[in-house]
C-alpha cells in the first residue's frame, strides 16, 4: 500500500514538472506549447526529434527555450551544403610537438544537439550522424567513442519542396521517435508575437527540468501498464501501413482493418512502403508518456491516437498516385485510427 502511494506521489510530481516547462516556455514561446510536448515527449522516451516547418516559426527558439528549462550542455551545428562529417563528430589533428595524432572531437560530444536546417547537408554528414543517432556513438579514425548520456537530436528542416535542400535518407528519418511539423501562428496569437517583439531569448526562464528529474520520469515509464489489447491495437495501426498486410492471414486485428481500409477507401494504393517494428515500439513508448503526462498509470487508446501521426507521418514511403492526388501521410495515418477497432 505505501509502495502504491508513493509510485503515485511520483507520477503526481512528474506531471507537475510538465506543466512546470509549459509555463516557463510560455515566457518566450507564443502558441507553440505541443511542440514542446513533442520534444519533452521524446526526451523522455529515449529519441530524437525532428522539427519541420518554414523559416521564422521559432523552431530553434523552441529548442533553444528547451535547453534552457532543462539546463543539458547544448551545442549548435548550422547544416550547409559544405558541412563535412569531421565538423559534426570530430577529426584527427597531428601534433608536430608530440609527433602524432590527437583526437579533436566535434560538437556532437554533449547532450542536446540542435541540428539546425538538418536537410542542408548532403549525405556524407547525414551518413556520419546517423551513426550518433542509432548507437550514441562516433567513429574517428579507427577509433570508436562513446557520446555522453542522455544524448538527444533536435534536427530542425525547412520542407522538402523549398530550393536548396537534400532528402533526408530514410535510414535516419527512421531514427527520429517523433516527426512535428510546426504550424503557422493563429491571427490573436501573431498579433501577441508582433507585441511582444524584441528578442525573446533575452527573456529569462526557470531552469525547472533537470537531469533528475529526466532520469526519474524515465524510471516511471517501466511502471505503465499497456493492457495487451493495447499493444494489438498499436500493432494493429503499424501495420496496416504496409501494402502486403492485406496479403497475409492470421493477424487478429489485422487483416479485418484492412479489408474495411479496402472496402471503404482504398488508401493503401497511396503507400509504397509502410512503417518498421521500430515504429510500433515507437508509438507504445510515446503512448506511456502521454500517460505519464496526464498522471496515470496506465495506456489509453486515446494516448495511442494522440500519438500516432507525430510518430509514423515521417516513416511511410507515399507512392507517386499520392503525390498526384495531394495526399499526404498525416491524411493516411488520421484515416487508418478511424477505420482500426478501438480495444
Amino acid at each position: 500500500m505505501a509502495e502504491s502511494t508513493e509510485q503515485n506521489k511520483a507520477f503526481e510530481e512528474c506531471s507537475a514538472l510538465i506543466k512546470d516547462c509549459r509555463k516557463e516556455a510560455s515566457k518566450r514561446i507564443v502558441g507553440q506549447i505541443p511542440v514542446l510536448d513533442g520534444i519533452l515527449t521524446a526526451l523522455i522516451a529515449g529519441g530524437h526529434v525532428l522539427l519541420e516547418g518554414v523559416p521564422g516559426l521559432a523552431k530553434t527558439l523552441a529548442v533553444r527555450t528547451f535547453s534552457d528549462i532543462t539546463g543539458l550542455d547544448f551545442k549548435r551545428i548550422q547544416f550547409t551544403p559544405d558541412l563535412l562529417p569531421a565538423d559534426v563528430v570530430g577529426t584527427l589533428m597531428y601534433e608536430p610537438g608530440a609527433g602524432g595524432f590527437s583526437v579533436r572531437k566535434g560538437p556532437v560530444f554533449t547532450n542536446l544537439v540542435l541540428a539546425d536546417e538538418i536537410n542542408r547537408a548532403p549525405a556524407k554528414v547525414q551518413s556520419a550522424l546517423l551513426e550518433a543517432m542509432a548507437e550514441s556513438q562516433v567513429t574517428i579514425g579507427d577509433q570508436t567513442y562513446k557520446l555522453p548520456a542522455p544524448f538527444f537530436v533536435l534536427a530542425t528542416q525547412n520542407p522538402i519542396e523549398q530550393e536548396g535542400t537534400y532528402t533526408l535518407p530514410e535510414a535516419e528519418l527512421d531514427r527520429f521517435l517523433l516527426k512535428i511539423t510546426v504550424p503557422y501562428p493563429s491571427p490573436e496569437e501573431e498579433v501577441t508575437i508582433v507585441k511582444n517583439g524584441g528578442n525573446p531569448l533575452l527573456v529569462p526562464v526557470q531552469k525547472v527540468f533537470s537531469l533528475e528529474a529526466v532520469q526519474k520520469c524515465k524510471s516511471l515509464l517501466n511502471s505503465i501498464h499497456c493492457d495487451d489489447k493495447i499493444i494489438e491495437y498499436i500493432v494493429s495501426i503499424v501495420a496496416v501501413t504496409r501494402p502486403e498486410t492485406e496479403k497475409k492471414t492470421g493477424s487478429f486485428r489485422v487483416n479485418s482493418a484492412a479489408a474495411s481500409l479496402k472496402k471503404g477507401d482504398d488508401i493503401l494504393r497511396y503507400i509504397s512502403f509502410g512503417a518498421s517494428p521500430r515504429a510500433s515500439i515507437a508509438l507504445c513508448q510515446c503512448a506511456k508518456v502521454n500517460a505519464l503526462f496526464e498522471g496515470r498509470n496506465f495506456v489509453l487508446p486515446e494516448d495511442v491516437k494522440k500519438a500516432a501521426v507525430q510518430v509514423l507521418r515521417h516513416r511511410l514511403v507515399l507512392s507517386y498516385e499520392a503525390a498526384a492526388d495531394g495526399v499526404t501521410s498525416d491524411d493516411l495515418v488520421s484515416k487508418i485510427i478511424s477505420f482500426i477497432p478501438v480495444p
